[in-house]
Parts: C-alpha cells; sequence; structure tokens
C-alpha cells in the first residue's frame, strides 16, 4: 500500500537517486504501534536528514512495515492520515518525503483480510522498496536506504541499495554519511 505527499517525478524520467528511510525508530521514536500524530516525536535530526536528502537531488521515500493494522490496532486510514500530517509537518521544515509505503500485513493478522504469510511487501521482503523504484524512476546504484532493524538491512540489500543501520543520535549526521559515500553533494 502507498499513499502519496503529491505528484510522483515517475513516467519515464532519467533515473534518479533516492533516500528511503524506515519510519519508527527513524524518522520518529518508535513507542509501538504509533499511528496518531500526538504520538509522533522526530527522532533527533529526521527533518534535517530529509532536507539534506531533499538538497542533495534524492528523491525521499518512506518504507514502513505496519503490522498494527493486521492486528486491529488501527486502520490504513490512519496510517495514510498520519503520513499526511507528517508530510505536512516536514513541508512546513522545508523538507519533502515523495511517497510513503506501508505494509499492513502480518501472518499472525487478527484482520483476516491482512493475514498473509511473507508478504512481499513486509520487510525483509523488498516490495515495497521495488515498488517505488519501478514507479518513481529511482536508480537503485544511486541509492540508500536506513533503518534500525536487520529486516530493513535485508530489505534494502535484496533491493539493491546500499544499506544503513541507525541505531539512534543523530539521523542528520548518518544520513550526511549516507550521501558523501554515494558521492552527492548534501547541505
Amino acid at each position: 500500500m502507498s499513499d502519496s505527499s503529491g505528484p510522483g517525478p515517475g513516467g519515464g524520467e532519467t533515473p534518479r537517486g533516492a533516500a528511503f528511510f524506515d519510519r519508527d525508530g527513524v524518522l520518529n521514536v518508535d513507542r509501538g504501534y504509533v499511528h496518531r500524530s500526538q504520538d509522533v516525536e522526530w527522532m533527533p535530526g529526521a527533518i534535517e536528514a530529509v532536507r539534506a536528502a531533499n538538497a542533495a537531488g534524492l528523491i525521499v521515500v518512506v518504507v514502513t512495515n505496519q503490522s498494527g493494522v493486521a492486528r486491529g490496532f488501527y486502520g490504513e486510514a490512519e496510517v495514510e492520515a498520519l503520513h499526511q500530517w507528517m508530510s505536512e509537518q516536514l513541508a512546513a521544515e522545508g523538507a519533502r518525503v515523495e511517497r510513503f509505503y506501508h505494509c499492513p500485513f502480518h501472518e499472525e493478522a487478527v484482520v483476516e483480510a491482512y493475514r498473509f504469510a511473507d508478504h512481499p511487501d513486509r520487510k525483509p521482503n523488498p516490495g515495497m522498496l521495488r515498488r517505488a523504484i519501478a514507479e518513481l524512476s529511482i536508480d537503485p546504484a544511486r541509492s540508500f536506504m536506513i533503518g534500525d532493524q536487520l529486516s530493513d538491512m535485508i530489505a534494502g540489500a535484496r533491493a539493491g541499495v546500499a544499506s544503513y543501520l541507525f541505531e539512534g543520535g543523530d539521523l542528520a549526521r548518518l544520513t550526511a554519511q549516507a550521501i558523501a559515500e554515494l558521492g552527492l553533494k548534501g547541505v
């Protein structure tokens, strides 16, 4: 599933690089099943990280497993509303996320419609990244993934993008490192 923060740059354009970010534990503090704006606390350096990726000419994409939908804690409408709110908050700070992708499926879902063993979009599978690569004309060789779990690293590797493990601290610092290692100019 995906929700867009605006029209995408896809459609036959020359492929560009991308910065893929996991959501919970990377862009925002992971408080467990975050689905309301009042529960969002931005990770230190998150807004600056997105802004730096934008300044480097990268498409910014968020890829997030959302098993809370499958578990019946909240619906996809709440996920999409939160992503819209996050997009607006970032935009107010001069930072842009091109697209949010979320995977609501889980093998132990209590909501039958979301029960799916090993769904291709659920990280560590690379489905969300591969869809973004195709839909937004992204060049994997000029892209990176930042996540806080091994599943994020595996998904990035399976999609052919460099992967960086965020272990806390300042997200902008790790993003600047990833941009530099791609040979791009950040801010």
